[in-house]
């Protein structure tokens, strides 16, 4: 009951005319940045980050839920329409979305994309209210040796399930927990990793961390593997479905739902696992002309993964205002934006800042119906979005990344630290090695030291310490699991082969 009061009280911040237009700015500036060819809601929230620097937190965090869901969302349009996913869990989308697109059901297919992400975003955000208070009065017991175990759980789940060996994952956190160790200890006073350079000494900050690694690298990696030929968008007309498609749609978006949202709320849950399970799932159950259009544009291929992307977007909210954990990347570039205003996402920040986080929350809830209203009659425009030049769309993405990053302390050294941690996002993509690692590494690494010191300095130097407690005894043997889950299934599957060969 107390949350619902909250709630309404989120609202009624919420629903001022000036976070109406805050939220309005958010939603179209994701949909517009997200449906850019090859960016991603991770990057469309990195790229825009810099923009909120002069706005208050609580009308900043309504604008930020704007452009996340309109980040996921636009990312769908590029699927469907150019099969150019933005991220791994688009392309499922692309996978019969734009087989429907080249059918002549292009506008069926945005269509059940956006209704099917405002359901599944409705949904999963009330889910959220309902689990958000309840995980804040369990973590709000934690100690120090618990905060280092949930650090550890996120780097090693992160690591082992964002990429496709360990050794790669666990080689990406290493660079993150690198950069996170520049600048002055907090306990010792010790310069490290500065190389004599003042501006340093304050640390890498991490909103250039997360430009330069996400935006600015995908920037140059696309633009490096640029086909000069004129990307093909197939026609839309006004995004519409007739009575047929909506009995088609309605179960696969609440069937999606029911997945994404709980593996989006686990540690290195994602959304690429639930939508392939909504994918297969649907599959499974087709019949009839469901059946045969599966492989040529089947409604339902779409309907289920998007909603179980979507849903998968708020389930990441819960691990992150609850525990100050990300489970994806998005979510660690969100993590960047509270501690841009000198807030750290946990149990605290229910008690101190109720008032940001609820009306955060209330603001999902309408970010999401404005996105609904706004992209079934703008789907033409979106398309002709993705008729800009590449090398003038790249071009504008590293200006914009620069303009942001120098608006942030007016600094030269800032610069050339974001354009080095971009060419580092370039070769990372280039060589196989996962961003989001790295970033959550340099985002939660100096925490993790901290608790890990306070820890040890409560056991008086006894690193026991670290296991007494049972809730952290429990997340290190998950951590554990999430690094050896990978290597049992790469045996098994390796016994499989010989005993089939045999």
């Amino acid at each position: 009951m107390e949350s619902l009061q909250l709630l309404l009280d989120g609202f009624a911040a919420a629903l001022t005319v000036e976070n109406l237009l805050y939220a309005l700015v958010g939603v179209t500036l994701g949909t517009l940045v997200g449906v850019l060819p090859g960016i991603g809601p991770a990057m469309t929230v990195a790229l825009l980050l810099p923009i909120t620097f002069t706005v208050p937190p609580a009308s900043a965090f309504i604008m930020f839920a704007g452009i996340y869901y309109g980040g996921m969302y636009g990312g769908s349009t590029t699927s469907i329409l150019l099969n150019t996913p933005g991220e791994s869990s688009s392309m499922i989308t692309a996978l019969e979305g734009n087989k429907m697109a080249r059918r002549g059901r292009a506008a069926q297919a945005l269509a059940t994309a956006a209704i099917g992400s405002f359901v599944a975003g409705t949904i999963a955000t009330a889910l959220l209210v309902v689990a958000a208070p309840a995980v804040v009065a369990f973590a709000i017991s934690f100690g120090p040796e618990d905060y280092f175990a949930l650090a550890i759980l996120a780097f090693t789940a992160v690591s082992s399930v964002l990429s496709r060996s360990i050794v790669r994952g666990l080689a990406a956190l290493g660079l993150g927990l690198t950069i996170g160790l520049v600048g002055i200890d907090q306990q010792t006073g010790q310069a490290r990793l500065t190389l004599g350079i003042p501006q340093l000494l304050d640390g890498i900050d991490v909103v250039i961390v997360a430009v330069g690694l996400f935006a600015l690298g995908e920037a140059l990696y696309v633009a490096s593997r640029l086909r000069h030929a004129t990307p093909e968008v197939v026609p839309v007309g006004r995004a519409w479905m007739g009575r047929r498609d909506w009995r088609r749609s309605w179960r696969p978006w609440l069937r999606g739902t029911a997945l994404g949202f709980p593996f989006g709320a686990l540690p290195g849950g994602g959304a690429e696992i639930p939508t392939f399970l909504s994918y297969a799932a649907e599959k499974r159950l087709a019949k009839g002309v469901a059946k045969e259009e599966y492989g040529k544009g089947a409604i339902e291929g779409v309907a289920g993964p998007e909603a179980a992307n979507n849903a998968s977007a708020a389930g990441t909210l819960v691990p992150l205002l609850t525990l100050g954990l990300p489970t994806s990347a998005t979510a660690a570039i969100l993590l960047a934006a509270f501690q841009q205003y000198g807030l750290q996402p946990g149990p605290q920040l229910f008690d101190h800042n109720p008032a940001l986080v609820w009306s955060m929350i209330a603001s999902l809830f309408i970010g999401n119906t404005m996105l609904l209203v706004l992209n079934l009659p703008l789907a033409p425009a979106w398309a002709r979005v993705l008729r800009i030049p590449r090398p003038y769309l790249y071009a504008g993405i590293v200006l914009f990344a620069a303009l942001g990053v120098y608006a942030l302390n007016g600094t030269i050294v800032d610069l050339f630290v974001l354009f080095l941690l971009g060419l580092l996002g370039f070769a990372m993509r280039r060589f196989g090695l996962p961003v989001a690692p790295a970033v959550i590494g340099m985002i939660l690494g100096p925490m993790a030291e901290i608790q890990l010191r306070r820890a040890l300095a409560i056991g008086a130097g006894d690193v026991t310490v670290l296991v007494r407690s049972p809730v952290a005894a429990v997340l290190l043997a998950l951590s554990v699991l999430a690094l050896l889950t990978p290597l049992f299934r790469k045996l098994l599957t390796r016994r499989a082969n010989v005993t089939r060969v045999g």
